[in-house]
């Protein structure tokens, strides 16, 4: 993203081209060096419930040093912070299914990150956007600490065991979820079945639908199913073999089988004669 070269008035927004507010970090009050964070209000075409388009800001150039705590705690001087998602891709949605513990989660990578941060008003994505370029937010005080280089290391690497008693904890929580979810998935497949066979015998499970729409099958495969049923019942009831060309018929197309299984097999006997792989005992 190559900054604006037009110079800004002190104490108002940088906007640089593609919509985008500078915003000026510093790691301390004592750093020299800034770094820019882009932002402007998330705008998509599909909107989710996660991310509420007037209510949530999008951030580009995210350092490796800060963590969606620290992401969380700079912004909440615009106000009230619902919650942060750090990515390393824009448009990813948070993750399906059951949550894991960190214990079986990946290791992140460490690099510059695209977020997400979702405020409890939209007031204050224009707060932010409004904030002045010249006026640095700092991301570590003393009330606030964040380990760098060797002591984030120590830390990454002290953090990475667990107490047995707190992974076996973890463990059975997750794995009552899953027999939760497998018990909920087997009485789900049994109700289906259940129906399945209501509709075998004759059946047509009819569901109502809104106010003022016709009722309509529950689904096209039932019909087939049942089609395909009475279809077998009526070969069943037909007489076999009682007329003298039905006989002859059958034992002509008997003849016709039993001849070209013989040719199937001479043609697979001599292939295996020719590769020198025929054993007959």
């Amino acid at each position: 993203m190559a900054p604006s070269t037009k110079k800004h008035a002190s104490g108002r927004a940088c906007v640089v081209p593609g919509g985008f507010t500078e915003i000026s970090l510093k790691f301390t009050s004592d750093s020299v060096a800034t770094h820019k964070l882009y932002v402007k209000e998330h705008k998509v075409r599909a909107q989710t419930s996660h991310r509420p388009m007037d209510r949530t800001l999008f951030l580009l150039n995210v350092p490796p040093y800060c963590s969606e705590v620290v992401i969380k705690e700079l912004f909440s001087q615009f106000g009230s912070v619902q919650w942060v998602d750090l990515r390393d891709h824009p448009g990813s949605s948070p993750e399906s299914g059951p949550k894991l513990s960190r214990f079986f989660k990946p290791a992140e990578k460490q690099g510059f990150k695209v977020g997400y941060v979702v405020f409890q008003n939209a007031a204050s994505v224009s707060a932010a956007k409004s904030h002045p370029h010249d006026t640095p937010l700092l991301v570590c005080t003393e009330q606030r600490t964040v380990k760098t280089g060797v002591q984030k290391w120590i830390e990454q690497y002290t953090q990475s065991f667990c107490a047995p008693d707190k992974l076996q904890q973890v463990v059975d929580s997750f794995m009552e979820d899953y027999d939760k979810r497998k018990a909920e998935e087997a009485d789900r497949q049994k109700e289906e079945a259940k129906q399945q066979e209501e509709e075998e015998e004759g059946w047509v499970k009819v569901s109502r639908g809104p106010k003022g729409t016709k009722a309509r099958p529950h689904s096209e495969a039932a019909n087939k199913r049942t089609l395909a049923k009475e279809s077998r019942n009526r070969k069943r009831k037909e007489l076999m073999n009682f007329y003298t060309w039905q006989h002859k018929n059958m034992q002509k197309d008997q003849i016709a089988d039993l001849r070209k299984k013989f040719e199937e097999d001479k043609q697979r006997i001599a292939l295996l004669r020719a590769q020198r792989k025929f054993r007959p005992y």
